[in-house]
């Protein structure tokens, strides 16, 4: 039977999560009158937040720089549930009439560009089989890491491990862990975030670290925000707090790249003022690396801390040495003893889905090419993929990018182009190479870089993983740059 084939859309969007939502009500105001389609492998819009389910889950960063610029997050808590951040974004999409845009259950398989029709076929997976669609601009907005496969290291002895080895990824509805005893494998913000939560109903909780990571408390309510709300619109309220909000992450972030041992210092004796004195902070909260290296873990009114000074749960900083029947022997011969283990250590990375691409039939590798401003290929026509912030919240560059694709798409209609390509320049050529994500050392991003396009040592071939930097490089700085090819 042959793929059914969709009329020609003026855009399609890949992904209905935080991005994909954001991207669509851009254009709606920005473009008025293209056409356009969301396709989403899953059956529900919201992606991370429709995805993960385990107990806790929220934001690690405030709504009022994750949420949209363009929406205000009216709740008092600024550190959000993921229930909460799930009802924002389908509100978002009932409000601006998203949703009838969506197809549900509609998998990219592959993509491929023709330069003689100068379009994207679209190979869609769906219940009833394959099937194409065929559109002028692409729009990337399925997040970067693999919704089916979590990362999970191999651990020796674990078929022997009698009780339910599970990963936050795939958390199982209905998992009782009453009066049970818990060890969660992880030092990132999933397991500081399962941690206080499954210690509520758990007899204990172990968090099973190999290295520590830098944990900071801070109040899930924004007292500014509130108390401006009362008296401010709620727009104007919104703002604000969101500028001040971008102004103090960046200014930590610059800290931690100029003073580091000051920061560091700085963070550690505010875990030391929590924990009190007699408790070993060097060995489970001090990291070898420096401040912002990494994620900083954000933990609301000290959940994580009281959590330890309850005695509910325990910090254990340790290499495995094997499962066992019951629970984990550690190398220096300590043993865990678990009903439930959950493996909370990381995601898989992948580049734009998984889906294969191509270009007149001929089969394209994102490695080999450049990253235009963190956002295009060099080489591939009218594709945008959307990539946030890791030291800040994502969000943040999904709406800047949503906003240049808008104005690629008005640009290419002012000019009548019916392609726009980035192309290196002749004093280009040559570029040192440097990873798409500079200056991380977090295993989940060292493990596929490779996979990732390169950045160069100039414009507009940098991925700067900064807000203000990038203001300038996709709102004031001109399309017509020398390099973005318009044909």
């Amino acid at each position: 039977m042959s793929a059914k084939i969709h009329p020609v859309m003026d855009v399609i969007i890949i992904g209905a999560g935080l991005s994909g939502i954001g991207a669509a009500v851009h254009l709606q105001q920005n473009c008025p009158g293209k056409s356009y389609l969301i396709l989403e492998a899953r059956s529900a819009l919201g992606g991370t937040w429709d995805l993960f389910r385990y107990p806790g889950i929220r934001s690690d960063s405030d709504m009022h720089t994750l949420g949209y610029r363009f929406k205000p997050w009216k709740a008092a808590k600024a550190i959000a549930d993921g229930p909460s951040i799930l009802s924002y974004v389908q509100e978002t999409a009932d409000e601006h009439g998203i949703t009838p845009h969506i197809r549900f259950g509609h998998q990219l398989i592959a993509a491929d560009w023709s330069d003689s029709e100068s379009r994207w076929a679209l190979t869609v997976g769906t219940e009833s089989g394959e099937q194409i669609f065929h559109c002028t601009m692409l729009l990337m907005c399925s997040g970067y890491y693999n919704y089916g496969d979590a990362y999970t290291p191999e651990f020796d002895g674990r078929d022997t491990f009698k009780g339910p080895v599970i990963h936050p990824q795939h958390w199982p509805q209905n998992l009782d862990y009453h009066n049970k005893k818990v060890v969660i494998i992880g030092s990132g913000a999933t397991a500081m975030t399962l941690a206080p939560s499954m210690a509520e109903e758990a007899a204990h909780v172990t968090v099973l670290q190999r290295s520590p990571t830098y944990v900071v408390s801070r109040p899930d309510r924004d007292v500014i925000a509130n108390t401006l709300r009362k008296f401010l619109p709620e727009s104007w309220a919104y703002a604000i707090t969101r500028w001040k909000n971008v102004r103090l992450s960046q200014y930590v972030y610059k800290r931690s790249r100029t003073r580091p041992e000051k920061l560091k210092k700085m963070l550690l004796d505010m875990v030391r003022k929590e924990l009190g004195p007699d408790y070993d902070v060097e060995k489970h909260f001090t990291p070898h690396y420096n401040p912002w290296d990494q994620r900083l873990c954000l933990v609301p009114n000290a959940d994580l801390f009281k959590s330890i000074k309850s005695g509910k749960t325990e910090m254990v900083t340790d290499h495995i040495e094997r499962f066992t029947d019951k629970g984990i022997l550690l190398k220096s011969g300590q043993e865990l003893e678990a009903d439930i283990i959950v493996t909370a250590t990381g995601l898989t990375l992948e580049v734009l889905g998984g889906a294969r691409f191509s270009k007149n039939a001929e089969p394209l590798e994102f490695a080999d090419t450049w990253a235009y401003k963190g956002l295009m290929f060099s080489g591939v026509p009218n594709m945008v993929f959307t990539f946030g912030y890791i030291n800040a919240s994502w969000t943040l560059r999904a709406d800047l990018i949503a906003e240049f694709f808008c104005r690629l798409i008005n640009e290419m209609d002012r000019t009548g182009s019916k392609s726009c390509t980035p192309v290196l320049r002749d004093s280009d050529n040559g570029m040192p190479p440097r990873p798409f994500i500079d200056d991380f050392s977090a295993g989940y991003m060292q493990r596929m870089m490779h996979r990732f396009p390169k950045q160069g040592d100039r414009a507009p071939w940098l991925n700067p993983q900064n807000y203000a930097g990038d203001r300038k490089l996709l709102r004031r700085d001109s399309l017509d740059d020398g390099v973005l090819q318009f044909r």
